[in-house]
């Protein structure tokens, strides 16, 4: 793959796979395509902007005419799909988005991916698609999707319809599902960025139901590392499971944040829960260990202590995020639980 289209580039995931690719391959061009959203930043990418290999187009997955127009200027031989909206209790606030974005935006990438022959299509999805576990178990690639809340049902939407495409069409598609993501350039509305950020400016740290409820958490880093592989050697019609390894409660995740930035437990706010919240996910990543030979590199202490240190550093890129959108959004969420 010479020419690769990244959708969802300046968000988390997206902004720190972009780095990735550029700094991991030198022969590829990157065209990175983002709404640019309340979760794209362009900040994401201030080290890159500037790189002759990385053009950024302002655009959206859902303009069919603009997606086919994008293609065909740069000559993308592959497409990483990362865009969509990713958030549950925003879901759970109005689902609308989310269908348009995650599913009707698939199609148009994936229809303008058919008509102008992309060599592979790698769709980026989740491990809620496939519900909630119990005490034990993992998810596999063979458990059935059983979404529970509006995010994961348009991501399943999307997971199916991009499968459809390379059964229907033969079009060279490859989906991931990967566990809860943290690290650097992540929007404060997740987990750990929001607790740390509450942390640092004293803030009660608002920890939903009684914080037991059950996540496998992966290194950013270590998730570019497996879509990249995926990218260059996963067997198209293939799902890949990709998982930290690293089941941890949220409570105690919580704990370790305070204990790293040194604030008092005394933060910590029990919150009404959200919804229809599952308790537990953990992921098989079997398959791509086997197949390609990856497995995650950070231990989550490690990792976890790193970011929040990310965090306490760069006050700058994050004061700048909470802008007046993510305000109004937080005291609809939390103020009033």
């Amino acid at each position: 793959m010479k020419n690769v289209l990244v959708t969802g580039g300046a968000g988390f995931i997206g902004s720190n796979f972009v780095r990735y690719l550029l700094n991991d391959h030198p022969d590829i061009t990157v065209v990175n395509f983002d709404k640019l959203t309340y979760a794209g930043n362009l900040e994401n990418l201030s080290d890159v902007m500037e790189n002759p290999r990385h053009r950024f187009i302002k655009g959206d997955i859902c303009d069919a005419a603009m997606v086919r127009t994008v293609l065909a200027e740069n000559r993308s031989d592959a497409i990483v799909h990362l865009a969509a909206e990713s958030h549950v209790d925003r879901s759970i606030m109005g689902s609308a988005i989310f269908v348009q974005t995650n599913v009707a935006g698939t199609g148009v990438l994936l229809e303008a991916a058919r008509e102008h022959g992309i060599d592979r299509f790698i769709h980026v999805s989740t491990d809620e698609v496939y519900g909630s576990l119990g005490d034990t178990g993992k998810f596999t690639e063979q458990t059935p999707l059983h979404p529970n809340s509006p995010y994961a049902a348009s991501k399943a939407a999307s997971d199916l319809l991009a499968l459809a495409y390379h059964h229907t069409y033969g079009l060279p598609v490859v989906v991931t599902r990967c566990s809860n993501n943290y690290g650097p350039y992540q929007f404060p509305e997740k987990l750990i960025p929001l607790m740390i950020i509450n942390a640092l400016n004293d803030k009660p740290l608002p920890v939903y139901g009684d914080g037991l409820n059950v996540r496998d958490w992966l290194h950013v880093d270590d998730h570019s590392r497996a879509i990249d592989l995926v990218l260059q050697r996963g067997v198209p019609g293939e799902v890949y499971n990709i998982g930290g390894n690293n089941e941890w409660k949220n409570i105690d995740i919580v704990k370790r944040i305070l204990k790293e930035v040194g604030k008092p437990e005394s933060l910590i706010s029990f919150v009404k829960d959200r919804p229809g919240h599952d308790r537990r996910y953990a992921m098989d990543a079997g398959k791509i260990s086997k197949e390609l030979g990856w497995k995650p590199s950070y231990r989550f202490e490690e990792g976890l202590d790193g970011t929040a240190r990310w965090y306490m550093e760069k006050g700058d890129w994050w004061k700048h995020v909470l802008s007046g959108e993510y305000k109004d959004y937080y005291k609809v969420m939390y103020d009033d639980r």
